[in-house]
């Protein structure tokens, strides 16, 4: 008989509440092994105990073949004393070092539950809250960690003897599944009139009816309310619309399936991948000319943004309706997502004609993840549910645990430590009390939830951020300030594992810049210590600050001003449609007061959108731009000459960009080609001018970065001229380009200057 062996093992990563347990259990017990497994504020321990050749066989199996929702990140192991004791159990979750414990994301319902919910004879059949190891919530109900009920949400609700037979057994798909339940146990479905009084019937049943007949429902997800609407139906998408005082931006839609999608959209293999994920983000996808929405669901936009059913509450609402829905955040404008029960009836009631909602509670607010595929892979445009909390592991550790505070717009904040960057769910643009509290509490739960106590502060320049204003507020901590683009370069460079130095290309709405002016049409050589501003486009007054930013027509008035040193050519329709306040505005940038300087390739998109089409105010952040970009011929490959001016820091000309669009929409160039031809250019310009700085001895290499290049169009077209003049190009993989990941550059930075230290 050979001797036998005792290892000690830890695994770390997110390995808690995704069945790791049972899988260990299932692995040991199946090999003969004798031992135990638990939870700790670390990962998973394991002592396993048998003849050596199977030891070895357990530890092979367990780093090749976890179960699907774990991420491992370390597989510690050592040997220990045989005790030769028999039999292997699942021991209590031991509590009391430092917790470095992973937490997963909310999952999508997996296959196997779906068929439970779908078989008459079930237990589970049409249950609302159906969940496995393998599937259910995770990150909106947990409150603490090791991941076990006590510390979760699912607390309120005591299992019953079926629930607790299926917990306690190791053969069971729901062998310790933390929030396990069932009709006769677990949370329940109420369907509420706009008062708040209880609706009889079944709550599914009734929502479907209402929806088919037209009404507006607020229903309670896994992160928060949304509000539904049937997305076919144009008077009822035009209520929401007009009750949620949201003018223009699009809608999500859900839809029932994937052949649903397809009708509504193309739906290439990487777009069928992510809206099939576990994840299950809204992924926007290429409109099909004969897709049956309602006009009102996205105005004049030639994309969607599509997402299948995640809960079982969804699957049960869709297949009873059989068509796509509107499922936008449950909020007023500019609110974050109602998530709390009490809150939701007298916020959202002047919104929703009824709510469907359950007594689970939700401990963390999280909106709908939004993505796009460029090149055959995702490209984040807003990361949350689904993905949030797992983490960024960085190539370089942080020497001290760093709290990236984030910017404004689309906001986030990152908290980070050793080797992770827990970069968190979208807040929305900090702008008022609601979201500053979201903020705050945001980071005092991920601050508990991963035992980090910030000792370095990273944020923007700019001082009435009220992120900024919150760093500046904490006594006791090193502040390390963070200016805007650089933070966008760096978040860039996290994302792909590289240190730099490499020319940044940052172009976005504006950001501070270290002269006190607003940047946003940034070339940077950088690296994540520090940068030198190496180009940009030339700046012109913002007429009226933030009002040219809600009036594009203001900035087009700008540049048309400097483009022709004042003469602008008659016969404009940009000046025609707003002669009346033209002379002001214009007198307005050339005193410079209220007019701060910018160099924002944003606020130039806003100009040539508004000189090329007719909008003149927009609704939603980046519309006129986003309306440029859909203009354009794709088959269009000419570009306006645009060449740079100076030395370093050299100047991207805008005023020869303009004159060249005038005159095109002068001689009645179709503007689908004016549109193309500009971004040309722009593509153009990015690639001059990286060249230019290679030849100076700058890096091969270049990242872009900021929320203009989220813009498809001029994304790839820049890249395949900087690749054809033999570049390496980093664009975002895992956080977005725009604002949401600034936190991350933030922690980055701060992280880099504090390893020079």
């Amino acid at each position: 008989m050979s001797r036998r062996v005792r290892a000690m093992v830890l695994v770390e990563g997110v390995v808690q509440g995704v069945g790791f347990r049972p899988f260990v259990y299932g692995l040991a017990t199946g090999l003969g092994l004798d031992g135990l497994v638990g939870n700790d504020e670390r990962g998973v321990f394991i002592e396993v105990e048998g003849a050596h050749a199977r030891v070895q066989e357990f530890l092979a199996t367990l780093r090749a073949s976890p179960p699907p929702l774990a991420s491992i990140e370390r597989i510690s192991a050592g040997a220990i004393p045989a005790t030769g004791q028999a039999g292997f159990v699942i021991a209590g979750s031991a509590t009391g070092g430092r917790c470095r414990a992973l937490v997963s994301p909310d999952v999508a319902t997996c296959a196997d539950c779906l068929r439970e919910m779908d078989d008459p004879a079930d237990r589970r059949h049409g249950y609302a809250f159906t969940n496995c190891t393998n599937c259910g919530p995770r990150f909106t109900i947990v409150r603490g960690v090791p991941y076990d009920r006590a510390r979760t949400t699912m607390a309120a609700f005591a299992m019953c003897a079926d629930c607790s037979r299926e917990y306690h057994d190791p053969a069971d798909r729901r062998f310790h599944a933390q929030p396990v339940c069932c009709p006769a146990c677990g949370p329940s479905l109420r369907l509420l009139d706009r008062e708040g009084r209880q609706v009889d019937g079944d709550p599914v049943e009734g929502t479907a009816r209402l929806l088919a007949g037209g009404a507006v429902l607020a229903i309670k997800g896994l992160g928060g309310y949304h509000l539904a609407a049937v997305a076919a139906d144009d008077s009822a998408v035009a209520a929401l619309r007009r009750r949620k005082h949201r003018e223009d931006k699009p809608f999500a839609v859900m839809v029932p399936d994937l052949a649903a999608a397809r009708l509504l959209c193309e739906v290439g293999e990487e777009e069928e991948r992510l809206l099939t994920c576990r994840a299950r983000p809204i992924v926007l996808l290429r409109r099909r000319p004969d897709a049956e929405v309602a006009a009102p669901v996205a105005p004049g936009n030639h994309w969607l943004g599509l997402m299948l059913p995640y809960t079982p509450l969804h699957h049960l609402l869709l297949r009873r309706l059989a068509t796509p829905i509107v499922l936008t955040s449950g909020n007023v404008c500019d609110e974050p997502i109602m998530y709390v029960d009490e809150e939701a009836v007298p916020r959202l009631g002047g919104i929703a004609d009824a709510f469907l909602t359950h007594d689970r509670r939700i401990h963390m607010r999280t909106d709908d993840s939004v993505v796009r595929v460029f090149r055959g892979e995702a490209l984040p445009v807003r990361r949350s549910r689904g993905y949030v909390p797992q983490p960024l592991e960085l190539a370089w550790p942080f020497p001290r645990p760093v709290l990236g505070c984030g910017a404004e717009l689309k906001h986030t904040f990152c908290l980070a430590r050793d080797g992770h960057a827990f970069v968190s769910h979208h807040i929305g643009d900090l702008e008022n009390y609601e979201t500053l509290r979201s903020f705050t509490d945001g980071v005092e739960h991920f601050g508990r939830l991963f035992d980090i106590v910030p000792e370095v502060l990273a944020h923007d320049l700019h001082p009435e951020y009220l992120s900024t204003k919150y760093a500046l507020a904490r006594d006791g901590l090193d502040l390390v300030a963070v200016q805007h683009h650089h933070a966008h370069v760096a978040s860039c460079l996290a994302d792909n594992g590289v240190a730099g130095p490499v020319i940044g290309v940052a172009f976005d709405g504006l950001g501070y810049g270290e002269d006190a002016t607003l940047w946003g049409g940034e070339f940077l050589i950088a690296d994540l210590t520090g940068f030198r501003r190496a180009g940009h486009l030339a700046t012109v007054p913002m007429p009226g600050g933030a009002a040219a930013i809600r009036q594009p027509w203001r900035m087009a008035a700008a540049h048309l001003d400097l483009a022709y040193d004042g003469d602008v050519p008659a016969g404009l329709d940009v000046v025609r449609r707003n002669a009346e306040r033209w002379a002001a505005v214009v007198a307005l940038a050339r005193r410079g007061v209220g007019a701060p300087p910018t160099s924002s390739m944003g606020r130039l998109f806003d100009a040539v959108a508004t000189i090329v089409g007719e909008r003149d105010a927009i609704t939603y952040e980046g519309q006129a731009a986003i309306e440029l970009e859909q203009w354009a011929d794709q088959a269009e490959d000419g570009a306006y000459p645009c060449r740079l001016v100076g030395e370093e820091p050299f100047v991207v000309p805008g005023a020869e960009l303009v004159r060249a669009v005038v005159e095109d929409v002068r001689a009645g160039t179709n503007r689908a080609v004016t549109a193309a031809r500009f971004h040309n250019a722009i593509a153009a310009a990015v690639a001059d001018g990286c060249t230019r700085l290679r030849q100076a001895g700058g890096p091969s290499t270049v990242a872009l970065s900021g929320g203009v290049f989220q813009n498809l169009l001029l994304l790839g077209r820049a890249t395949a001229l900087l690749e054809e003049r033999g570049f390496h190009v980093l664009t975002h993989r895992r956080v977005p380009p725009n604002d949401g990941g600034i936190s991350l550059g933030q922690a980055a930075v701060a992280a880099a200057r504090d390893r020079l230290r």
